[in-house]
C-alpha cells in the first residue's frame, strides 16, 4: 500500500440518529491506519457545520472566520486524499455531506484524489447517492477513483464497533485504497515537482 505515509481526510455525511454510517467510517479509519495512513476525521455530527450562509472562501479575512472553519480547512489543504463515507437519503447524497463540504472552495480539494463509500441497509449499498456524489467531487477539484467501495446490508457486513463480518470488507477496502494510494501518489509527486495550475 502507501510506502510514504499519506494524509487522508475521511469525511462521514451522516447526522441521523441511529446512523449506520459510523460503523463504516471506524472499519475504514482502522483499514487506513493499518495501511500506513495518517486520518482526520470530519464528521458533522461531531462537528456542527450551520447551514451554509457564508463559506470560508467568502472571507476575505479568512482570519475572521469561526476557528472551527480555519481547523478543517486546515485538514483538508494538508490532505493527499479524501475518503467519502456516504449514505443514500431519498436516493441522493445526504445533505449534511453536501452542506459541509460546501463550506470549503475547490482550493483545498483540487488535484487530489477521493475515494467513494456508499452503503445501504438494502440490497443497493448506496450506489445511487455514489453516482451523483461523483459528480458532486469531480466539480470540487477532488476526481474520485474509478473504483467505488459499496456495502450493502451494512448491518450484517459491519458490527457496530466498525469489525467485518466477512473477507468482502477488507478485500473491498483494499481494492479501492490501492486505487487511490496510487493517484494520490503520483498527483502529491506532481504537486511537489511543478505545482498546481
Amino acid at each position: 500500500m502507501a510506502g510514504n505515509k499519506l494524509k487522508v481526510v475521511l469525511f462521514l455525511g451522516s447526522v441521523r440518529d441511529n446512523r449506520l454510517g459510523e460503523r463504516v467510517a471506524t472499519f475504514m479509519k482502522n483499514i487506513l491506519v493499518e495501511t500506513n495512513h495518517e486520518v482526520e476525521i470530519m464528521d458533522p455530527m461531531k462537528t456542527e457545520f450551520p447551514m451554509l450562509k457564508k463559506p470560508l472562501h467568502h472571507y476575505q479575512d479568512k482570519s475572521k472566520a469561526p476557528q472551527f472553519l480555519q481547523d478543517c480547512n486546515a485538514k483538508i489543504q494538508a490532505a493527499d486524499a479524501f475518503v467519502v463515507v456516504t449514505a443514500e437519503y431519498n436516493h441522493s447524497i445526504p445533505p449534511a455531506l453536501s452542506n459541509m463540504m460546501d463550506h470549503f472552495g475547490s482550493s483545498g480539494y483540487s488535484y487530489k484524489p477521493s475515494g467513494i463509500v456508499c452503503y445501504s441497509p438494502g440490497q443497493y449499498g448506496g450506489m445511487r447517492a455514489a453516482m451523483q456524489l461523483r459528480s458532486f467531487l469531480g466539480e470540487l477539484g477532488c476526481l474520485s477513483v474509478s473504483n467505488i467501495f459499496g456495502i450493502p446490508q451494512v448491518m450484517e457486513a459491519i458490527s457496530p464497533e466498525g469489525e467485518p463480518q466477512n473477507e468482502h470488507m477488507r478485500k473491498g477496502a483494499l481494492r479501492l485504497l490501492a486505487q487511490l494510494d496510487w493517484h494520490a501518489q503520483a498527483m502529491k509527486n506532481h504537486r511537489e515537482k511543478v505545482g498546481v495550475p
